[in-house]
C-alpha cells in the first residue's frame, strides 16, 4: 500500500461499511457519513479515517458512493465534483436507475470527473467476507483506472456490461426477477401446504434440474428463446390449461395468488394471438411484438 494512496467513500451504511473495511487493504480510506455511530464504527478499521465534512474528501483520486436513495447521490456530486480534482473517478454502486447514473456523469463531466457504474449483486454477507460480484458499466478507460478498486470489492468477479448505466440496469433486471420470483414462490409454497404436501420435497423439485424454478431459464430461454426456437415441445396451450388448473386449486382452497394470476394473463394473451401450437417459450413473441426488439441472444442471433 503507497502512503499516498487516499481513496475516498461517502456512506458508512450497512454495506458501506464493509465497502469501507474492503477498500481499506489496498489503500488509506477517507470515510464520510453524517451518523456519528456509523462513523464511530469505522474508526476501527486500520487505514481508515473517518469525517463528517464531504469536503476533506477532495484530495481522494477515487471516491466510491455508498448511499440510500439516488437523490442523495445527487446531491452529493453535485456539492463535491467542483471541488475535486479533473481525473477523479466516481463509483456509483448504490442501486439505482441507468439515467440517474448517466445523470451523475453529466454533472462530473463539467468538472472533468468521470463516473463508473458498480452495482453489487451479492448482499452485505458477501462484501463482508470478500465473494461479492459487481456489475460494472463506464467508459473503458474509466474502468481500468479502478482496476484495484473492483478487485478488492468484487472478488469473484466485475462483470462489465457496457456503457455507464449498463451495470445498474442489470442490477434492476436481476433483483426484478428476485423479487418477482419470491411472489411466486410463496404462492406456490402456500398452495402447497393447502394441498398438505410436504414442502421440503416441493423444494426439492424446484430445485432439479428439470424442475419449475430452473428449466425456464436454463432451457426455454437460454435455448429456446435465445434461438428463436418454438416449433415442438410443450404448447403454449397446454401452459394455459396448467395454469388454469393451478387457479383452480387456489381458488378450491382458498390461496390468493397475484403473481401467477398475472402471469396466465400473458398466456390467455398468447393463444389469443394464435401461438397456442408453439413451445410455450413462444410467450416471448408478445414482448417482441410490443417492444420492437428481438430477444434472441444465441450463436445464430
Amino acid at each position: 500500500m503507497s502512503d499516498n494512496n487516499q481513496y475516498g467513500l461517502i456512506g458508512l451504511g450497512q454495506m458501506g461499511l464493509p465497502i469501507c473495511q474492503r477498500m481499506s487493504q489496498i489503500a488509506k480510506v477517507r470515510a464520510f457519513d453524517i451518523d456519528p455511530a456509523r462513523r464511530a464504527m469505522a474508526d476501527g478499521i486500520e487505514h481508515v479515517d473517518t469525517t463528517d465534512a464531504i469536503g476533506s474528501l477532495t484530495e481522494c483520486s477515487r471516491i466510491v458512493l455508498s448511499l440510500p436513495n439516488p437523490a442523495i447521490s445527487q446531491s452529493v456530486v453535485e456539492e463535491l465534483a467542483p471541488q475535486l480534482a479533473p481525473e477523479t473517478v466516481l463509483i456509483e454502486t448504490s442501486t439505482v436507475l441507468p439515467s440517474h447514473a448517466r445523470h451523475l456523469e453529466r454533472v462530473a463531466n463539467r468538472y472533468g470527473v468521470h463516473v463508473v457504474d458498480a452495482a453489487i449483486l451479492s448482499g452485505v454477507d458477501q462484501m463482508s467476507s470478500g465473494t461479492a460480484t459487481l456489475l460494472v458499466g463506464g467508459a473503458p478507460n474509466d474502468i481500468e483506472k479502478i482496476g484495484d478498486l473492483l478487485s478488492v470489492l468484487g472478488p469473484s468477479g466485475s462483470e462489465r456490461f457496457g456503457a455507464l448505466g449498463a451495470g445498474m440496469a442489470a442490477k434492476v433486471v436481476n433483483n426484478a426477477i428476485s423479487h418477482a420470483v419470491m411472489v411466486v414462490l410463496t404462492e406456490a409454497f402456500a398452495l402447497s401446504q393447502s394441498q398438505d404436501l410436504d414442502l421440503g420435497q416441493i423444494a426439492q423439485m424446484l430445485m432439479q434440474s428439470d424442475g419449475g424454478l430452473k428449466r425456464p431459464m436454463d432451457y426455454r430461454m437460454a435455448e429456446r428463446v435465445a434461438n428463436a426456437d418454438f416449433e415442438g415441445g410443450m404448447p403454449l396451450e397446454a401452459a394455459r390449461k396448467d395454469s388454469t388448473l393451478a387457479l383452480a386449486l387456489a381458488e378450491e382452497s382458498g390461496v390468493p395468488l397475484f403473481a401467477t394470476q398475472a402471469a396466465h394473463t400473458a398466456y390467455e394473451l398468447g393463444v389469443a394471438e394464435g401461438l397456442g401450437r408453439q413451445d410455450y417459450s413462444a410467450i416471448a413473441l408478445l414482448w417482441e411484438k410490443w417492444t420492437g426488439d428481438s430477444l434472441q441472444f444465441g450463436g445464430e442471433s
